[in-house]
């Protein structure tokens, strides 16, 4: 202070208001058996130095001099420092060597009142948190949601419907040589269709003149699906065997009314190619049809007025999801939209979907361009249809090569681990596998669609395990994938370098894939009046409030102009698990929980933040013959280095919003803590969502945390926290039979992390060891460990 700020301090005037504050520290050492002295603070606990203090500051807020002294800390007096450290004591994790100077000066004979003030101010700026740091496009990669971050949900259309139009924020149709790129791989087929289309017009009764016969004057679903049926039966009598490039025989899919196997939800698909030796049985489950059979995907309409995102596009997208969702070999899937007359061909792979243009099938020139197209999906291989030609099935296996430390390699791929379920996006996939010559020793490998601007994520695991990180899947091999000599990547291999600028709908910086609000009527008319298992889209077509059209946390959003690009990366682990929910026991699932948080500790110590923690991220070993590790974080595409300059350039993140934390919902920049917060929130979910390793249920409350935005799913999680009696009501209503016995634990978890109901307001590395004292203590809890796991009834 200033000499014109001591003019309202009235020395000794401190001094005359602390006898309570001196009977409670002689009152505790008494109780202590030690001597009345300041000196001995040191030796007091957190309770005792808590009590001191709180006693101190209510006795410095009825002197006067608190509306008169100014503040240190910034405009106001001290009163606001005075009851900002009240605030700040109360907190369990609250450092009281901040305050200790503060009450030694009160307890001594003659304090000096300008100094208490003073050091009043210092403990409150000290207990004050920096303001939270807010992601700017130069520090934080944008957050973006797709359809893969559903958990434990029903994913009902109404919920699904307007996260897919955001994860499909970019369709350009109109493409010129859209025809070239997909099916100018056959040479004969534009020789051979030009042939076909020809026999079609010749005789007395042509198949075609001035438009097909036969075709439904009104397009209903039924008649042209027969109408189909029929004719490509006869285009592949006129075409015989001039076209040999698949081996295979396909044919006509059209059970619109009948859901395929294989979906979370109840879906069916108006029309489609499948191999002919699928025969379809109703009264057998194996013998039904599935989205693993479907080759190309097809949406009828009725009007042509149809052909728009809202109704045709976003249907035929739905399919798409699930062929890719159900196929683990699938770079991208063709599909076409018939609305009335006029056609489309289409590509779904990971950045999104583009589309032909549109022809009219009962003109010449869109007629003969119909038979390429059906001649063309009847044809194709397996290639062509868009299965990844690295992952080669002989003798009853699929395998991989690659060149490790300059030999070759063969890995045997065996069971599917995960499958992300989305177009757009990473699209992870993970099988289990080993080497040829050793089928004992397990792997991972794993493939993603990672943006071109982000690190690796072969590089950090690599680097991450050359640094010894424990408790991390470790290194074994990564690459880019490499299809017909190239990098596999989205616009340069797998679109063959169409170029979307110069599609017919193409706008700086503007979504593709809006709702409608004239879908109503169209779609109504634009659908056929037959009934079955799927909803009119007028029902998902309400318009979607920009906010909702992407989860972007940065203030900037990123100009699409800078036209995004995913690349194909392959990682080999050389630790193999299953998700911490398929814990055999309550013990168990407690135990990888610390040794993840473990990992995450170890990984952060390298340099590194993950920034998803959710439950398919938290592996666990129980198979004493797996040498992998006993507990352990998989998954560092979205991880970073902790000191890097900016953000990673890509477009947009994905993560599992059911488990982020309130925080990162709110836009802050990630931190550690963060991710320590996600690790309860797992647990939380897990505890709700599963009674044992293969019983699990989705639970309506909590099923629009997949799908809120993110600022109301930050107030959900603040509500859910922030009252003890709310928070044991909550748990003990829907905390399964299995996980019951946990909810004490649980709490006090929630206590640690959310001290005093409220989320962290400063980085505090002890938080680590508190968390994984909680649950070592709930391990040892005969009540909460207990080795009993539900059977599924």
């Amino acid at each position: 202070m200033d000499q014109g700020e001591k003019e309202p301090v009235e020395e000794s005037a401190i001094w005359n208001e602390l006898n309570a504050f001196r009977t409670s520290f002689n009152s505790i050492c008494k109780g202590r058996s030690i001597i009345c002295n300041p000196d001995i603070l040191g030796q007091l606990g957190d309770t005792d130095l808590r009590r001191l203090s709180l006693n101190l500051l209510v006795a410095l807020q009825n002197l006067p001099a608190i509306n008169a002294v100014p503040s240190r800390t910034g405009p106001g007096t001290v009163e606001s420092d005075v009851l900002r450290l009240l605030s700040a004591v109360t907190a369990d994790n609250f450092d009281f060597n901040r305050v200790k100077r503060l009450l030694k000066e009160a307890l001594t004979d003659k304090p000096r009142d300008t100094l208490i003030w003073e050091l009043v101010s210092s403990a409150a700026v000290e207990s004050t948190p920096p303001p939270r740091a807010m992601p700017s496009s130069t520090q934080q990669t944008p957050w973006s949601q797709n359809t893969s971050s559903f958990v434990n949900s029903s994913e009902s259309r109404q919920n699904v419907d307007p996260v897919l139009k955001q994860e499909l924020e970019h369709l350009y149709v109109g493409l010129p040589n859209f025809h070239e790129a997909f099916f100018g791989d056959m040479p004969e087929l534009d020789v051979v269709s030009e042939a076909v289309f020809r026999k079609c017009t010749e005789g007395d009764n042509p198949l075609f003149k001035e438009g097909w016969s036969g075709w439904p004057a009104r397009a209903k679903e039924s008649d042209v699906l027969t109408w189909i049926d029929g004719l490509i039966l006869k285009l592949e009598v006129f075409a015989g065997d001039r076209i040999s490039t698949s081996p295979a025989r396909r044919k006509l899919l059209a059970q619109p009314r009948t859901p395929l196997e294989g979906s979370t939800g109840k879906r069916s698909m108006d029309i489609g190619f499948v191999d002919s030796e699928i025969t379809y049985k109703p009264d057998t489950t194996d013998s039904r049809y599935r989205w693993a059979h479907i080759l190309v995907a097809g949406e009828l309409k009725s009007n042509p007025k149809a052909d728009i995102p809202s109704i045709a596009w976003i249907d035929l997208a739905r399919y798409a999801r699930e062929v890719l969702a159900a196929q683990d070999t699938r770079r991208f899937v063709l599909g076409f939209t018939l609305c009335g007359p006029l056609m489309r061909v289409w590509e779904f792979d990971r950045l999104g979907g583009i589309a032909s243009e549109q022809f009219d099938i009962n003109k010449e020139e869109g007629g003969l361009q119909f038979v390429t197209t059906i001649l063309g999906f009847l044809r194709m291989n397996e290639e062509m249809l868009g299965f990844d030609p690295t992952i080669i099935t002989a003798g009853g296996q699929k395998y991989i090569e690659i060149e490790r430390n300059g030999q070759p390699e063969r890995l045997i791929l065996g069971e599917v681990m995960k499958r992300a379920p989305c177009i757009a996006g990473r699209a992870t996939t993970c099988w289990k596998a080993h080497r040829k010559d050793d089928p004992h020793t397990p792997l991972v490998i794993k493939d993603s669609w990672q943006y071109t601007d982000r690190d690796e994520e072969g590089d950090l695991i690599q680097e991450a395990t050359e640094k010894g990180a424990i408790n991390v899947a470790r290194y074994y091999h990564h690459e880019t994938v490499r299809v017909r000599h190239s990098d596999d990547e989205i616009r340069n291999n797998v679109r063959k370098r169409l170029d979307v600028t110069k599609a017919t709908n193409y706008r700086s910086g503007r979504a593709m894939l809006p709702s409608s609000t004239s879908a109503l009527s169209i779609s109504r008319k634009g659908r056929s009046s037959s009934s079955g298992v799927k909803r009119p889209s007028s029902e998902t077509d309400a318009a979607l409030p920009p906010s909702k059209r992407s989860c972007s946390a940065s203030p900037t959003k990123p100009n699409p102009d800078a036209l995004s690009n995913r690349i194909h990366r392959r990682v080999i682990l050389r630790d193999y698990g299953k998700p911490i929910y398929k814990a055999s026991s309550r013990a168990a699932l407690l135990a990888a929980l610390v040794g993840c948080i473990e990992g995450h500790e170890s990984l952060h110590k390298a340099g590194f933040l993950h920034r998803d923690i959710s439950i398919n991220n938290l592996m666990m070993n129980e198979n004493k013959e797996n040498p992998s590790w006993r507990a352990f974080l998989i998954d560092l595409d979205l991880a970073i280095r902790e000191h890097r300059d900016g953000a990673s350039g890509a477009m947009g993140k994905t993560g599992t919003r059911a488990f982020m934390a309130i925080g990162a919902l709110l836009g802050e920049q990630h931190s550690f803590m963060h991710d320590l917060e996600s690790f309860f929130w797992v647990l939380f979910w897990i505890c709700i969502h599963y009674n044992g390793p293969d019983d699990s249920r989705p639970v309506q409350r909590f099923e629009k945390w997949n799908y809120a935005e993110t600022a109301e799913l930050a107030e959900l999680k603040k509500g859910q926290v922030s009252h003890e009696q709310d928070f044991i009501r909550t748990t003990s209503e829907y905390f399964t039979t299995l996980y019951t016995p946990l909810i004490p634990w649980v709490n006090k978890l929630r206590k640690v992390v959310f001290p005093n109901g409220r989320r962290w307001e400063k980085e505090d590395n002890r938080l680590y060891l508190r968390m994984k004292d909680v649950l070592h203590d709930a391990i040892t809890d005969p009540a909460a460990a207990s080795p009993s796991v539900a059977t599924t009834p």
